[in-house]
């Protein structure tokens, strides 16, 4: 499994992770740019991502603004909705028209408030079809 974890908080990119690492291959951008640029370069390089963990609010281009744009890449690329890479926000509970926006707006599969704690995301990743077992 490819992963791309999008946080500009350093503990929080970490936290993912290390709770990842055993189940995917990580790669890290520390904003909405970065996420874009490597999610567009990975299906380029015919290696995309299964998944990826976006946080909402980020300087240079938030969240919000990563996805929307990450959707519109895979339409480039003629991928259809149901192969459409599986985006978790993590998010602070007061994000809650962010949230809303990036489900109803950005397409947007699943989120976590933050912290992030291991048991609910690997319960996440099973209810999005990823196998990965609790250690």
């Amino acid at each position: 499994m490819r992963m791309l974890i999008v946080d500009d908080d350093f503990y929080c990119r970490n936290m993912l992770h290390e709770i990842m690492k055993p189940y995917a291959q990580c790669d890290i951008a520390v904003n909405g740019e970065e996420a874009v640029f490597a999610f567009k370069k990975g299906l380029e390089d015919g290696k995309s991502y299964d998944l990826v963990c976006l946080d909402l609010v980020m300087p240079e281009m938030d969240g919000q603004q990563a996805l929307r744009e990450i959707r519109a890449i895979e339409k480039d690329f003629s991928i259809d909705e149901k192969n459409e890479v599986k985006v978790i926000v993590t998010t602070m509970l007061d994000d809650r028209k962010e949230t809303h926006d990036a489900f109803f707006l950005g397409g947007a599969t699943s989120y976590l408030v933050k912290p992030i704690v291991e048991d609910k995301l690997l319960k996440e990743m099973k209810n999005l079809g990823f196998s990965v077992q609790n250690s």
